[in-house]
C-alpha cells in the first residue's frame, strides 16, 4: 500500500512539474517569436522602430517591476493561486493581441503579458522547492530550466515561420493553445502547495520599487545622454531609499535580510546577475557580426547561433542532477568559468576566424551555460527558508531580468560612444569590430569575478 501511494505522490509530482514547465515556456518562447514579427507588426500599424523596440520593452518593464510583488504574494496569499492567475492574465494578453486594432492597444497588452509573465516566473521555482526535496530538486529545476533554453530555440523559427505563412498574430494564437494545458489541470495542484500567510503588502515598498526600475530602464537606454545620466542617478537614489525602507517593514516587499545575513543567497544572485550580465547580449552581437561583417544571411546567421540554445536543452536537467549530488555553488562555478574563457575567446575574433572556431566557442558557452544555471537556483533556493520560497524565487528571476538589462545597456553604451549614432557600414566595420572586442573582453573580465562569486556560494 505505501509502495502505491509513494507512486501515486511521484506521478503528481511529474504531472504538476509538467505543467510548471508548460507555463513557464510560454514567456521566451513568445518573447523570441515576436522579435521575428516585429517588421510585420511595423508594417500593418506603420510604427517607427522606437515604438517598435516597446513591443519587447513594455513586456520587459513590467515583468521586472512585478516581479517582486508576486513573489511576495505567493508567499502571503499562496503560490498556487498567483501562478495561475499569472497564466489567465498571461493568456488573457495573449488572446487580447490577436485581435488588437491598434499599436497602442498592442503595447498594453504586451505590458499585461509582462504582469502574468512576473506571477508565473515569481512561483514557479518556488513551487518546485516546495514539491521536491534536497536531493531531487536540482534535476527538477533543471528541467524546468530547460523549458527556457526551448523556448528559446524555437521562438526564433516558430516566429518567422507563422509571421510569414500565418500572420504575426498568429503567434498569440499558438501561446493560447500552450497555456490550455495548464489552465485546465489546475485543479491537480495539492492543497500544501498552496499555504496562505495573510499579512500587510507593503505598498511604500512597491511604489518605490516601480520607481527604481523605471528609473533604471529608462536609464539605461538613454545612458549616453544628461537626461539618461539623471536617470540612472535617480535610480541609485531611490535604491538606496528602497534598502532603508525596507530594512524598517515590519512585512517587506522583499527581506532584504536575506542578502545581508545570508552569504550563499547574496553572492549566489550577483553570480547570476553577472552571468546574465555578461552572457545575454552574445547572441544579439553575433548576429550582427556574422551578418555585417561575414556576410552571412538572417536565416544562416539564426540557425549557426542556434548551437548554444540547444546545448544548454540537452546540459540544463544534467547539471541540476550533478547539483544534487555535488554542492551546487562548486558545479555552478564550473560553468561561469567556462563562459568566462569562450567570452575571452570572442573579443578575438576577426572578420578571418574561422567560423567552425566561433561554433566551437558557442557549443562551450551553450555547456558553460547550461553547468551553472540550474545549480546556481538550486543554491538559492536552498539556502532559504521554506516561507521566503517565494521571493527567493522572485529575485531569481529579477536577477535574469536586470542582468538581460543591463547587458544590452551596456552594448548601447559602447556603441554610441565609438560608432555614434551612424549606421553600421562598410566604412565604420573597424569601429565595429573594436566595440566587440571591448565588449566581450569586459564581459570576459566580469563573468571571470561572477566565477569567484560563485564559488563563495557553494561554501555554506
Amino acid at each position: 500500500m505505501g509502495m502505491e501511494q509513494e507512486e501515486e505522490r511521484s506521478y503528481s509530482r511529474r504531472f504538476i512539474l509538467i505543467l510548471i514547465t508548460i507555463a513557464t515556456f510560454l514567456n521566451p518562447f513568445t518573447g523570441t517569436a515576436v522579435n521575428l514579427a516585429l517588421p510585420a507588426i511595423g508594417a500593418e500599424f506603420s510604427a517607427d522602430a522606437a515604438t517598435l523596440a516597446w513591443v519587447t520593452s513594455a513586456y520587459l518593464l513590467s515583468s521586472v517591476i512585478f516581479l517582486l510583488p508576486a513573489g511576495k504574494l505567493g508567499d502571503s496569499r499562496g503560490r498556487v493561486t498567483v501562478f495561475m492567475v499569472g497564466v489567465v492574465v498571461y493568456t488573457a494578453g495573449s488572446l487580447l493581441s490577436i485581435f488588437t486594432p491598434t499599436i497602442g492597444m498592442l503595447l498594453l497588452f504586451r505590458f499585461l503579458q509582462g504582469i502574468g509573465g512576473a506571477m508565473i516566473y515569481a512561483n514557479s521555482i518556488a513551487l518546485i522547492t516546495y514539491l521536491y526535496p534536497p536531493g531531487e530538486r536540482g534535476y527538477a529545476i533543471g528541467l524546468n530550466t530547460t523549458a527556457v533554453y526551448a523556448g528559446l530555440s524555437l521562438g526564433p523559427f516558430l516566429g518567422g515561420a507563422l509571421t510569414q505563412f500565418f500572420g504575426w498574430r498568429s503567434i498569440f494564437v499558438v501561446t493560447v493553445l500552450i497555456a490550455i494545458p495548464a489552465l485546465a489541470y489546475a485543479g491537480r495542484f495539492p492543497a500544501f502547495l498552496n499555504e496562505r500567510r495573510p499579512e500587510d503588502f507593503d505598498l511604500p515598498g512597491l511604489i518605490l520599487s516601480s520607481a527604481l526600475i523605471f528609473c533604471l530602464f529608462l536609464g539605461l537606454a538613454r545612458a549616453t545622454t544628461p537626461d539618461g545620466m539623471l536617470l540612472l542617478v535617480a535610480a541609485l537614489v531611490l535604491g538606496v531609499v528602497f534598502y532603508v525602507v525596507e530594512r524598517r517593514c515590519q512585512n517587506p516587499l522583499f527581506p532584504v535580510s536575506l542578502f545581508t545575513s545570508n552569504r550563499v543567497f547574496a553572492a549566489s544572485n550577483a553570480a547570476a546577475l553577472i552571468n546574465y550580465s555578461a552572457t545575454y547580449a552574445v547572441g544579439f552581437l553575433l548576429a550582427l557580426y556574422l551578418q555585417y561583417i561575414r556576410g552571412y544571411e538572417p536565416a544562416a546567421a539564426g540557425t549557426l547561433l542556434l548551437v548554444q540554445p540547444i546545448v544548454q536543452v540537452f546540459v540544463g536537467p544534467v547539471s541540476g542532477r550533478l547539483a544534487d549530488r555535488v554542492q551546487p555553488g562548486y558545479v555552478a562555478s564550473v560553468g561561469m568559468a567556462l563562459s568566462a574563457v569562450c567570452l575571452f575567446g570572442l573579443a578575438a575574433i576577426s572578420d578571418t576566424t574561422p567560423i567552425s572556431v566561433i561554433v566551437v566557442i558557442l557549443a562551450v558557452l551553450g555547456l558553460g551555460l547550461g553547468i551553472f544555471s540550474s545549480p546556481n537556483t538550486t543554491a538559492i533556493m536552498g539556502c532559504v527558508e521554506a516561507r521566503f520560497y517565494g521571493s527567493a524565487s522572485a529575485m531569481t528571476a529579477m536577477m535574469r531580468s536586470l542582468g538581460m538589462m543591463l547587458s544590452m545597456g551596456a552594448v548601447l553604451v559602447v556603441f554610441a560612444l565609438i560608432m555614434g549614432s551612424t549606421a553600421v557600414t562598410p566604412a565604420i566595420f573597424p569601429e565595429f569590430q573594436k566595440s566587440l572586442h571591448l565588449i566581450f573582453l569586459a564581459f570576459g573580465i566580469l563573468s571571470a569575478i561572477g566565477t569567484l562569486l560563485s564559488l563563495i556560494g557553494g561554501k555554506k
